[in-house]
C-alpha cells in the first residue's frame, strides 16, 4: 500500500480527483491485453500537462518508486504493466488534437489521441495518416509511438516512426525535452526522436507528436482471393510485388483463423472451406490506374491455383471484408489460453517460415493459428494451450516458441514486427540481438535512466 504522504504529494501536483489508489482502478489498470497478466500499480495517477509529469517523475526518483506510462492499454507484450508496482500515468487527458496545417502536411496532437478519431478528423480536411493498427478505435497515438505499431498499411505507407516530425517528452530524471523539427529534413544532432519511438516507455514519457501526414488517396479496391494451399498463398505475396504493384495492404489468413473467426462472431467468410486466404487493398488518385493494378494482381493469383477473386469496389463492401480481418485476433483469442507471437521476415520468406512454424508446432503437439500481414512479412503466429497442462505449456510450449523464434532469425527476421519485446519477450531478446547489441541498449537506458525509474523491468532482464 502506498504511503500517505506520497499520495498527498501527488494530489498536491495532480489534484486530489486525479489520483486513484482504490482497488477497482488498480485492478483496471494492472492488465492491457496480454495473454492473462496482471501486476497491481501502488497508485494511478492522470494529470494534464508535461509539467506535471514531470513533477511526478521528479518525485519518482526522490522516493526510488517506478513510473509507468499508460495509454489506451491495447498492447500485446506486457509494455504498460506495473510489473514493479509503482506510479502509473495515464495519458488519457492529454487527447487533444492541438494544430492542423494543410498548407505544409502536418498535425500537432497530444499522445491520448485515439488513433482512429485522429485519421478521420485529418480526413475531413483531405489529409491521410495511414497507420493503422488493429486497435485503432481504442489505442492512443503515444503507445502507438512508444511501440512504432504498424498494421496493415505499413506494407506501403511504413510504421509509425516514418511519420513523426518531432516530440516532447518528458525525460527518466523529470526534464521537459524537446526532439526533432517541423521540417522533412533535420541534421542536426543525434535523432532523439527515433529514440524514443519503439522504446516502449523506457526512455521517456511523450507528452506532445508532431506528424508529418499525407493527401487522402480518392480511391481504393480491395481483393479476397482463397487458395488450395497455405504455400501457394504466401509464394503469391512475393510476386505481386516483383510484377509492378504495391499495395496498400496486404493480409494473409490461414483456414483456422477464417473458421474460429466464423463462430466467433456468427458470420460466414466467403469461400471458407479453403486453406488459405489473401486480403489485398490498392489505393490512390487514379482510379483508373487502381484497375490495371487489379489486372496485374488477378495474373499472379491465377499462377497460384486460386479461387474466384471477390472484389470490393464500394465502401460499404470494403467495410465488410476489412471487419472479417479485423476480428480475426479476438476470435483466436476466444479459443484458449494462448501465447501470440510477432515474427517477420523478408517477405520471400513468408512461406519457409509458416512451414517451419506448423512444423515445430506439429513436434510440441501444440495447436497454431497463423495471420497477418503478409506484404511486409510479418506473421502473427498464435499458439492455443487448450487442453495442454499448465507444466508443459510453460516448460515445452516456451520451448517451441525458442525453436520459431531461431526458425525466424535464421531467415534473416526478428522476433517482433510491431508489437514490441516490453515484458512477454524479454527473456528471447538474446535470440535476436548479440550480447554486445544488448549492452549497448542497457547502457543507453542506464545514462537516461540511472535509477531505473521509467517503465523497469522491460525489454530487458
Amino acid at each position: 500500500m502506498i504511503e500517505n504522504l506520497i499520495l498527498k504529494k501527488l494530489e498536491d501536483i495532480c489534484g486530489k480527483d486525479n489520483v486513484f489508489s482504490d482497488s477497482e482502478t488498480l485492478d483496471l489498470f494492472s492488465r492491457d491485453e496480454t495473454e492473462k497478466l496482471s501486476f497491481l500499480p501502488d497508485v494511478v495517477v492522470k494529470p494534464d500537462s508535461a509539467e506535471k509529469i514531470s513533477s511526478i517523475v521528479k518525485l519518482a526518483n526522490e522516493i526510488k518508486m517506478p513510473v509507468i506510462p499508460r495509454g489506451g492499454g491495447t498492447g500485446l507484450s506486457g509494455g504498460s504493466l506495473a510489473v514493479k508496482g509503482g506510479i502509473m500515468v495515464s495519458m488519457e487527458k492529454f487527447n487533444k488534437i492541438l494544430h492542423i496545417d494543410k498548407d505544409n502536411f502536418k498535425a500537432s496532437v497530444e499522445p491520448g489521441v485515439i488513433t482512429q478519431v485522429f485519421q478521420e478528423t485529418l480526413e475531413k480536411s483531405g489529409l491521410f495518416y495511414p497507420v493503422d493498427p488493429a486497435s485503432k478505435g481504442s489505442c492512443f497515438l503515444g503507445g502507438n509511438l512508444a511501440e512504432n505499431s504498424g498494421g496493415p498499411r505499413a506494407v506501403k505507407y511504413g510504421t509509425t516512426k516514418d511519420y513523426v516530425l518531432s516530440i516532447e517528452f518528458v525525460s527518466p530524471k523529470g526534464n521537459i525535452i524537446q526532439s526533432g523539427a517541423s521540417t522533412i529534413k533535420n541534421v542536426t544532432g543525434y535523432n532523439l526522436t527515433q529514440l524514443i519511438i519503439g522504446s516502449e516507455g523506457t526512455l521517456g514519457i511523450i507528452t506532445k507528436i508532431t506528424f508529418r501526414v499525407l493527401p487522402l488517396p480518392l480511391f481504393k479496391k480491395l481483393v479476397l482471393v482463397a487458395f488450395n494451399s497455405t504455400e501457394n498463398a504466401t509464394a503469391a505475396v512475393s510476386e505481386i510485388f516483383i510484377n509492378g504493384v504495391i499495395p496498400s495492404a496486404l493480409e494473409f489468413l490461414e483456414k483456422d483463423a477464417v473458421k474460429v473467426t466464423e463462430k466467433h462472431i456468427g458470420r460466414l467468410f466467403p469461400n471458407s472451406e479453403y486453406d488459405a486466404h489473401l486480403l489485398i487493398e490498392v489505393d490512390g488518385y487514379y482510379n483508373e490506374i487502381l484497375d490495371l493494378d487489379i489486372e496485374r494482381i488477378a495474373e499472379v493469383l491465377y499462377k497460384y491455383d486460386c479461387s474466384e477473386i471477390i472484389l470490393a469496389d464500394t465502401s460499404e463492401k470494403m467495410e465488410s471484408l476489412w471487419a472479417l480481418r479485423r476480428a480475426v485476433g479476438e476470435a483466436v483469442k476466444s479459443v484458449s489460453q494462448y501465447r501470440e507471437e510477432d515474427t517477420v521476415v523478408p517477405r520471400a520468406k513468408l512461406p519457409e517460415l509458416l512451414k517451419g512454424v506448423k512444423e515445430i508446432c506439429s513436434r510440441y503437439n501444440i495447436r497454431s493459428i497463423c495471420y497477418g500481414h503478409a506484404g511486409d512479412g510479418n506473421l502473427h503466429i498464435n499458439l492455443l494451450k487448450e487442453n495442454l497442462d499448465d507444466k508443459y505449456w510453460n516448460n515445452e510450449g516456451i520451448e517451441a516458441v525458442k525453436e520459431i523464434f531461431k526458425h525466424t532469425v535464421k531467415l534473416g527476421g526478428t522476433i517482433s514486427g510491431e508489437h514490441g519485446i516490453g515484458y512477454s519477450q524479454k527473456n528471447y531478446l538474446n535470440i535476436a540481438l548479440t550480447d554486445d547489441t544488448i549492452l549497448l541498449m542497457k547502457t543507453i537506458k542506464e545514462s537516461f535512466d540511472p535509477n531505473n525509474i521509467l517503465n523497469p523491468g522491460k525489454i530487458f532482464n
